[in-house]
């Protein structure tokens, strides 16, 4: 598999974690001029934005310290522009979560509020 293959499949595990846990998907792969939102969700009466990520094994890092403050700034900007091209209000409750794969066994990891918006 070519890294888009491994990454889509990744999403896709990880997304099923989220509806064992409750979540309500929207969606995969929001993209624009901003950036990319791996998954969309709804959790109670927050709307959810997920980043993915995946390593295959602790030799390159924990998969969470990939979101650095600059990934936050990207994906908040494209979390904003989603919700205004969407219908999403100000009132809205929004909320970033990380879902952290790591090895292949497919184990999930979830951060909820994994960060508020980045300006």
């Amino acid at each position: 598999m070519n890294r888009r293959q491994t990454g889509t499949a990744y999403e896709r595990r990880a997304g099923e974690y989220l509806k064992e846990q409750g979540y309500e998907l929207i969606g995969y792969n929001f993209r624009c001029r901003q950036g990319e939102i791996d998954i969309i969700a709804r959790d109670g009466r927050y709307l959810v934005f997920v980043e993915v990520k995946y390593r295959r094994d602790g030799q390159t890092g924990d998969p969470l310290e990939a979101v650095d403050r600059a990934k936050q700034r990207r994906i908040s900007r494209t979390a904003q522009y989603y919700c205004l091209t969407h219908g999403y209000g100000e009132t809205t409750p929004c909320r970033f979560d990380v879902a952290a794969v790591l090895g292949t066994d497919g184990e999930v990891r979830l951060v909820k509020h994994a960060f508020e918006f980045q300006g």
